[in-house]
């Protein structure tokens, strides 16, 4: 059995309105927040390096084109 504490307090943080959609709802945040802390490690361990030649002017123009 959760405690209502608990609940409420879920339900006052998504706003969700029933308790079912409160609880997806920071379900699914929880989630999404462990993926992101996930990939944070994997950078941390093998860091993105940026190609030889690389520019923000030459990335700028080539999300223009697309």
């Amino acid at each position: 059995m959760l405690p209502d504490e608990l609940i409420e307090e879920v339900q006052r943080y998504t706003k969700g309105k029933t308790i079912t959609e409160s609880l997806l709802l920071a379900l699914k945040e929880w989630s999404a927040l462990q993926k992101i802390k996930e990939l944070n490690l994997n950078v941390r361990k093998k860091p993105l390096k940026f190609s030889k030649g690389f520019s923000a002017k030459k990335a700028r123009t080539i999300n223009r084109e697309l």
